[in-house]
């Protein structure tokens, strides 16, 4: 029924993102998943909507639904993410180390996790209405090294950090943990973790890190795909004890994505809107 909502608001002149169709995933845009049949278009723009029905009834389902935007501000968001003359989407410059780092005025929000965890594949979903933007994903993990810095117009920017754990820079702490401590513009952090495998002691470390900083941050669940429903909710809620006992910077509700799927990806992109100011949500508590 939603999408039928939406299907009409469209037809009464919604404008819509124009986007050049050179390697567009077939879901980049809000209005192509919407022509889903319901039940997987509601996976795609919600996506604890598929494991809600597999939790017990005693589980409190309120700090996994605490952001849920309308399908008019998830368009809204969409919109930020087109490129157009007049708010040119591109890849910035790498740095090695803050004083490498540029002086940009704009909120932004930076992305961590472990290595191979998803974070440039994530990146490039999101950039997905941009396929001109180069985001390198590779299939060996550790690729990224530096800190790449993408500018959405003037209205945000979106930092690749290098991954920990695994074939990890060497100053990769040298390297981050003075970003999250000094950079002043900083609106939010994203924190992935791999849902296939849950948390790990290096995703724990972080953790600690993002902590200590005292910067807001959010954890986002990775790779939803790639594991059944009852290892994902496990996971899934191991994650949220660690998040209500061990946290005080954290948004309660994790963001739970498939960059292969496509799954959240639209709900992620209104989130990075709304924490750098450009959708207001009222009733959103906590962001």
């Amino acid at each position: 029924m939603f999408c039928l909502r939406l299907s009409l608001r469209l037809q009464r002149g919604t404008q819509v993102c124009s986007v050049s169709q050179q390697s567009v995933h077939k879901l980049a845009s809000l209005q192509k998943a919407t022509m889903l049949p319901p039940k997987k278009a509601q996976s795609l723009l919600y996506p604890f909507s598929e494991l809600e029905v597999y939790l017990d009834r005693s589980v409190d389902r309120t700090e996994f639904q605490l952001f849920h935007p309308s399908l008019e501000d998830m368009l809204k968001a969409e919109k930020l993410f087109c490129s157009s003359q007049s708010h040119k989407i591109d890849y910035y410059v790498s740095a090695e180390r803050m004083d490498h780092v540029p002086a940009l005025k704009p909120p932004e929000v930076c992305f961590i996790g472990r290595s191979n965890v998803g974070k440039s594949s994530l990146i490039k979903g999101l950039f997905s209405l941009t396929p001109e933007v180069e985001v390198r994903v590779s299939k060996t993990p550790g690729h990224t090294k530096k800190m790449n810095f993408f500018r959405v117009g003037k209205a945000f920017t979106i930092v690749d950090m290098p991954g920990y754990g695994h074939r990890a820079p060497k100053d990769f702490v040298d390297m981050v943990e003075p970003y999250l401590y000094t950079r002043k513009n900083l609106a939010r952090t994203f924190l992935l973790v791999d849902g296939s495998v849950g948390l790990q002691k290096a995703d724990m470390i972080a953790l600690e890190m993002c902590e200590e900083t005292r910067c807001p941050y959010v954890m986002v669940v990775t790779k939803i795909d790639k594991c059944g429903h009852g290892p994902l909710l496990k996971n899934l809620m191991n994650l949220q004890d660690v998040v209500k006992t061990h946290t005080t910077s954290c948004f309660p509700q994790p963001f739970l994505v498939s960059s292969l799927q496509f799954w959240g990806i639209y709900l992620l992109r209104c989130f990075i809107a709304h924490v750098t100011g450009h959708i207001i949500l009222a009733d959103i508590s906590q962001s």
